[in-house]
């Protein structure tokens, strides 16, 4: 259910690394907790993150959730088409990425999940 060509967080994010760039979403477990997507707020281009800091929110007809950085990094990509259609999220939430970052520590990677370990904690 969940690609295993990238890692998920205990937030429910998930990160897909290429080099030194990573692409950040969140999981289709998310998107579902949800409901129906209303709302993106994303940073700017330009913008560092620690590991762990909020970057956006995410707004449903449900709730207002936080968005989570997994891995530090500086905001190179912001995809701007969540801002017209944030439902993009709810059709297809392992693709549709929010930010790109360019990792400053490629190797912090130690709370991160696999698929494997991600499936079993939203089981």
């Amino acid at each position: 259910m969940y690609p295993t060509d990238r890692q998920y967080t205990t937030d429910h994010e998930w990160i897909s690394m290429s080099g030194t760039t990573a692409r950040i979403g969140i999981t289709d477990y998310a998107q579902n907790q949800l409901g129906d997507v209303v709302f993106v707020e994303l940073p700017e281009v330009g913008q560092v993150f620690e590991s762990g800091a909020q970057f956006g929110s995410i707004e449903s007809v449900k709730a207002v959730s936080d968005l989570f950085c997994p891995m530090a990094g500086r905001v190179v990509e912001v995809n701007a088409e969540l801002t017209d259609r944030p439902e993009t999220v709810n059709a297809g939430p392992h693709e549709a990425w929010m930010i790109v970052i360019e990792l400053l520590d490629p190797s912090q990677t130690d709370d991160l999940l696999d698929a494997a370990a991600y499936t079993e904690l939203v089981s």
